[in-house]
């Protein structure tokens, strides 16, 4: 089986070591990885701010760039429901693009969808250990539907204990611009986020999302806590000595 990584703009600017785990992970399920060149953003930002003529310049691009892709593997919920969900209707001026589009959008997975239901995956021989807790995603949660799967994939590592986090549910406060936007409401929304993940006892928090990860990875380093907000896949194929 082939898969080509749709690393995101914030996999590649912030967080580089989850696309290095994914890709790790893959290829010891036996994948065959590749990363088309030439990626930018999903076009989300643009999208959710109202520029729709901008984001379809850039959904153009994209749905060209992953045309030859087997399958396509994105460790972000958010850039993975832009490409399901929004990118037929950007393009939907255009017959063609729009075809290449539904093509992109109907082979486009989350790593913990891709893992669960394209791989059959739901135990994975890590060496990780220690208490986590599970947050969702507005996106991955609402957009696609998700929840079951990232749960299923922390419970299937056998040193790892999972904690059902309080309002888990909730937003953390980051919504892109939103949070630039109106700072003073995301770092409330936060702060109610946070105590919740360390009521749990948690040693990680763990996500699916790299706008996510930056928001509460942020705001724990800034409360000083000893919870790390890590992704799935640093659970899944953690770093020697993690």
């Amino acid at each position: 089986m082939k898969a080509s990584i749709m690393i995101t703009c914030l996999g590649d600017l912030l967080f580089p070591d989850v696309g290095v785990a994914m890709v790790k992970l893959l290829r010891r399920l036996r994948v065959t990885v590749d990363f088309p060149p030439g990626q930018t953003c999903c076009g989300m930002p643009l999208f959710n701010s109202g520029y729709h003529h901008d984001a379809a310049l850039v959904a153009a691009r994209t749905v060209k760039l992953f045309e030859r892709a087997e399958h396509v593997v994105v460790p972000s919920g958010s850039c993975a429901w832009m490409v399901k969900t929004e990118y037929p209707g950007l393009l939907k001026d255009d017959p063609a693009l729009k075809a290449q589009a539904e093509a992109l959008a109907a082979k486009t997975y989350e790593l913990s969808q891709f893992l669960v239901n394209v791989l059959g995956v739901t135990s994975i021989d890590s060496p990780f250990q220690g208490r986590v807790t599970y947050h969702d995603s507005c996106h991955l949660l609402r957009g696609l539907g998700e929840s079951r799967n990232p749960r299923a994939l922390l419970r299937g590592v056998k040193g790892c204990e999972l904690v059902e986090l309080p309002g888990s549910d909730e937003c953390c406060g980051f919504g892109g611009s939103f949070s630039v936007r109106l700072p003073d409401v995301s770092t409330a929304v936060l702060n109610k986020k946070l105590a919740n993940v360390e009521s749990t006892g948690a040693a990680c928090l763990v996500a699916c999302d790299a706008g996510c990860l930056m928001q509460m990875g942020g705001g724990l380093s800034r409360r000083g806590s000893r919870v790390r907000a890590v992704h799935l896949a640093q659970v899944l194929e953690p770093e020697e000595g993690e």
